[in-house]
């Protein structure tokens, strides 16, 4: 299995949003996630990040990772609380769990940018996926100001047992858009092994985010 020793009693939530009009959505988000922390406590979650964008979504859309320790009854109580803001035109979902990384109780470093990418492969290819992520990141991080917070598989939709596919996020910091320019150098090793991961991926698209501090 791709799953880490140290993340593996960790799940997590992807919440993708659609948030309504404010002058300010995402402190107004984060306001609502400092509100709703003693309810996820209780139910044994806990905001990981909350990201805004700079590129690649619209200004009110917001992304919000939750890690949750096992199942709990006030888990989807919680998340339908977040979920159901009024004047949102939508919310999505994802249930994910970590592969190489994050471990748990790991969090995205402040400063810089996070680019969330999706991948979509052939579910046979999950593992060879993960260990040529695993090979990159090597000579990734230690050339480029990077690092690796996470790599999540996430459970199947019916479109994806139909086709044979599976879905994984990753979410990498990089000092700058300048930084995550420098870094596609197809003359390091890291790129030979992403290259080889490029060909196991059949479609792939991201954006690039701020992580908002938590609200006082």
């Amino acid at each position: 299995a791709a799953t880490s020793a140290k993340g593996a009693s960790m799940t997590y939530d992807y919440l993708f949003l659609d948030l309504p009009p404010s002058e300010a959505p995402a402190r107004d988000l984060a306001t609502r996630l400092a509100a709703e922390g003693p309810a996820l406590k209780a139910a044994g979650g806990s905001v990981v990040g909350q990201f805004t964008p700079q590129l690649g979504w619209t200004s009110r859309q917001a992304a919000v990772l939750i890690s949750w320790t096992g199942e709990s009854a006030g888990r989807e109580a919680a998340v339908a609380r977040l979920t159901a803001a009024p004047g949102a035109r939508s919310a999505r979902r994802d249930r994910l769990t970590a592969t190489a990384r994050p471990a748990a109780g790991d969090r995205p470093p402040a400063g810089g940018i996070f680019v969330h990418r999706w991948f979509v492969i052939g579910r046979t290819d999950l593992d060879a996926f993960v260990a040529l992520s695993v090979e990159g990141w090597r000579d990734f991080e230690t050339r480029f100001d990077t690092r690796i917070f996470g790599l999540f598989t996430a459970a199947p939709t019916p479109e994806d047992m139909a086709n044979g596919t599976a879905r994984l996020l990753l979410i990498t910091r990089y000092g700058s858009h300048g930084v995550w320019e420098a870094s596609r150098n197809p003359s390091t090793e890291a790129w030979a092994a992403f290259t080889r991961r490029q060909q196991l991926t059949r479609d792939t698209w991201g954006a690039s985010t701020l992580l908002v501090p938590p609200a006082a």
